[in-house]
Order: structure tokens, then sequence, then C-alpha cells
């Protein structure tokens, strides 16, 4: 294919006359310096001397001629200005399309770099987006992604930035200060968030639909690094909570309340950055596609054999298997029920309608290959922490069961993007301290008042942050 700067150009005569008439001269002056070679007795020395001359003219020649037909642009035309792509780089109207696009490419070809996700807010009028735009110019930032979410007094525009890693934060930020952004937050990125946004809500909403447990999970990648509560509106025991919200939901800046379809409330925190209208109008949508779909578990079932022999099937379980969930119960030693429940077990049929509730996390179940079920397995949504539960009838413990569901249910959460996972039992449960310990996996251990929080760190970033052992053995 041909560039535009490899296209031909105009042809010019003057050029060609003045070739024509300088190879004229030069064939006058080779006849006059043959006659002068021809009568004088110096005509060798004088051959030669003419032929370093030519020979020097040659090399000036070609020197001048690819200076000035290869030299390079000038830095005004190389480069481009920052967020000339980005919904036009002429301000943030409220009618602004909310855009994806990347800016100019200044600094792309910089090793060192790291991506940042920044969000500020700037006035409602022409020419502030495009005043944003110049200050991430001039620290030579590349804007990857744009996205516009207009509010009743300005707008808040969020950015995806890859900039110089010698750039720090507090820097990029007084920048965008002096350009007009306020109440400006910023943090790191990842690859993850190279995806455009209307790819993630498609991406997310597709999960919501096939599987009425990542509702939750949705609404965190969706909006971020918040807390996540589902409230029911009955309790365990019977009692009413009071929790409700109406159908369109409520926003009150750092939080919002949607309408769970389940019943209940689906509360969302954010302290540290407040949620503007388009995050809460993308939120109730997810909210809007689970009730429309009604409820719905994955059905896929793996068949094991176990040492002795004996066939079992893994499976997703849900409220529909609340009959038989109550007879496993009823076929369970106190003993049994008192290290998965820390004491007596009441109202165990409102308690397991809770815990097989898909609202509150994902559960996987164990039947022979008569059909009856002999072991639950729980990975609980704690708001934004993640715990796991193991129930295992009397004559099926020691065959390996629940190390197996204990071993799923840490991939679900890791593939769920939690960073932990912890189980709270009694310190004398030898058979769950073994089946964590089996995971290979960093381990915290803390005991309050004869109950044993096991904690597994699934990332290096879970591993920095502290657990809350007493807090848990008291839920």
């Amino acid at each position: 294919m041909t560039s535009a700067k490899s296209a031909r150009r105009p042809h010019h005569w003057r050029r060609d006359l003045i070739e024509l008439a300088a190879l004229f001269t030069a064939v006058a002056v080779a006849d006059a310096i043959a006659n002068l070679i021809g009568h004088q007795p110096d005509g060798p020395y004088l051959l030669m001397a003419s032929a370093v001359a030519l020979a020097a003219t040659a090399a000036f020649h070609t020197w001048w001629a690819r200076r000035h037909s290869h030299a390079p642009p000038s830095d005004e035309a190389d480069v481009a200005p920052v967020g000339a792509g980005a919904a036009g780089g002429t301000g943030t109207s409220a009618g602004e399309a909310e855009g994806t696009g990347e800016g100019g490419i200044v600094g792309a070809g910089e090793t060192g770099t790291t991506l940042w996700r920044m969000r500020t807010t700037v006035l409602d009028a022409p020419g502030s987006l495009a005043a944003l735009c110049t200050a991430l110019a001039g620290l030579r930032v590349d804007i990857l992604t744009l996205q516009t979410h207009p509010l009743a007094q300005g707008t808040v525009d969020e950015f995806l930035l890859r900039a110089p890693a010698s750039l720090q934060a507090q820097e990029l930020s007084r920048k965008i200060a002096a350009a007009g952004g306020a109440s400006t937050w910023i943090e790191r990125a990842d690859a993850h968030d190279l995806v455009d946004t209307p790819t993630r809500v498609l991406s997310l909403a597709t999960r919501t639909a096939l599987d009425a447990a990542e509702l939750p999970l949705a609404l965190r990648q969706l909006l971020g690094r918040c807390t996540i509560h589902s409230l029911p509106a009955v309790s365990v025991t019977g009692r009413a909570t009071g929790q409700s919200a109406p159908v369109e939901g409520v926003l009150e800046e750092t939080v919002m309340r949607l309408r769970d379809p389940s019943g209940g409330v689906i509360s969302v925190e954010r302290p540290y950055l407040p949620f503007t209208p388009t995050e809460f109008a993308r939120a109730r949508a997810l909210v809007e596609l689970d009730a429309r779909l009604g409820p719905r578990v994955p059905r896929s079932e793996d068949v094991l054999t176990l040492p002795e022999g004996n066939e079992i099937t893994v499976r997703r379980a849900d409220q529909g298997d609340l009959a038989a969930a109550r007879a496993m119960h009823d076929r369970c030693s106190q003993d049994t029920l008192g290290l998965r429940y820390h004491g007596p077990v009441a109202d165990a049929d409102r308690y397991l309608d809770h815990l097989l509730s898909p609202r509150f996390g994902r559960t996987l179940a164990v039947q022979t290959a008569s059909g009856r079920l002999v072991a639950l397995g729980h990975l609980l949504w704690d708001g934004d922490e993640t715990e796991v539960a193991l129930l295992v009838e009397d004559d099926w413990q020691r065959r390996g069961i629940g190390s197996e569901l204990l071993r799923r249910l840490v991939a679900l959460a890791e593939e769920a993007g939690c960073d932990s996972v912890y189980a709270v039992t009694q310190s004398r449960n030898t058979g769950m301290v073994a089946a964590m310990r089996a995971l290979e996996l960093p381990l915290d251990y803390q005991i309050e008042e004869g109950t044993l929080v096991i904690t597994a760190r699934l990332s290096s970033e879970g591993a920095a942050r502290p657990s809350a052992p007493t807090e848990r053995a008291r839920r």
C-alpha cells in the first residue's frame, strides 16, 4: 500500500533546465582541461587534482540531496494533540454521548508505563474536556478510554490512562486540578480495565442471565471496589426485618439500595467515591434483568468415584433441594451438626432456605447413585468477604468428600475474583482443618473463645489485607 508520504510529487521544469545547463558547462570545462593538459608539462598533476575536486563535489552533492529530501518532520507536525478523538475534545456538555476511544499516542513507545483510572468533575461548558486533555498531553499521558457521566451541575469524566511510570498520582491530580478538575479520584488499573464499558456490561449481563448467584458479583465488577449486602425481608427466625426499597431504587451519594427480586434489599456501598446516576441506572438494569428471568441455577453435574468404588454426583443446589437437605439434617448426629452450626440447630427449614438461596452465594450438593443427598458445601457472599462451610453426613465422612467440596468451592471463589475465603469452625474439628491445609494455600489461624477462623489467601493482594476473625465469629 502506498502511503501519503510516498505519493508522486509534481514535475518541476526549472530543475531540468538547471541540470541541462550544468551538463553543458561540465562538458566545456572538461574540453578546456584536456587542451590545457595536452600543452602543459604539468598536465598529469592537473588531471589528478581535477579528479579529487570532482570526487569531493560529488560527495557534497550526495550529502546535500539526502539531507533535504529525507529530513524528519518537525515536532509540531509529529505530535498529535491528546484527546482529539475523545468526544470531539470540545467540551463535556450534558448531551455528549458516552464514548471510548484513544486520544493522541503520546508516550505510546515508552516501555515503562503505568495504567491509571481517574475520575474528575468539570463544569458543563465547552472547552472543559479540552483543558483536561491538554494537561494530560503535557504530562505525556495517553487516554485509552473516556466515559462521561452528566450531572445536574457539571459532568464527571472517567478516564483510563497510560502514563509514564515516573509520573506520581499526586502530580497528576495537581495538574488536573489546575486544568479545572474537581473531586479528582485516582487509582491503579490493570489489563482487565482495558475492556470497554459496553463490552463489560454485556458480559456481566450474560453471566447474570446464566446464574442467579452471579448478580452480587456482577454488581461488584460493574461498580468497582464496593461492599454489597443482601438484606432479606424475613430473618432466618421468621421475623420481618423491615428491609424494603421502592421499585425504582434509592440513590444516596455513596449508597444505593435496590429492591431484591427474591425479597428484601440489595445494598451497595462505596464510601470513597459517590455513585453517579449513570452507574445507578446500570445497576438497576442488571437487577431488573435478574427479576425478569426468575430463579435459575446451572444444572451441570460431575460424577466421581470414591476410593472404595462408590460413585457420587457433585452438582449445584438451590432452594428446590430444601426437602432433601432437611432429610440429611435429620440423619446427621448432634455432634456433626454442632461442628457445622456451633450449637443447636433451630428452625432448620428457614436456615437451610437461606443457605440454599442463590442470592447469598453458591451451594454444591453431593448425592449418591440412588439420589440421596449426603453432603452440602456453601460459598457465601459476606459483604466484601467470602465464607466457606461444609456439612457431610456421618456415614459418608472420612472418604474425601469434604476435601473435594472445599476444593471446588475455592475454585468458584477464585473464578468470582475473591481474594480470600474463610471458614468458621471449632478447634476440635480436625476434618475441616485438614481439608483447609490440603488446599496448599497460605492460611491464617485465629481463635476466639473456642471458635477457630481459618482464612485462605487466594492472591497476593488478599495476603496483604488483615482478617477480622472476632467479627466473623460473632456473625
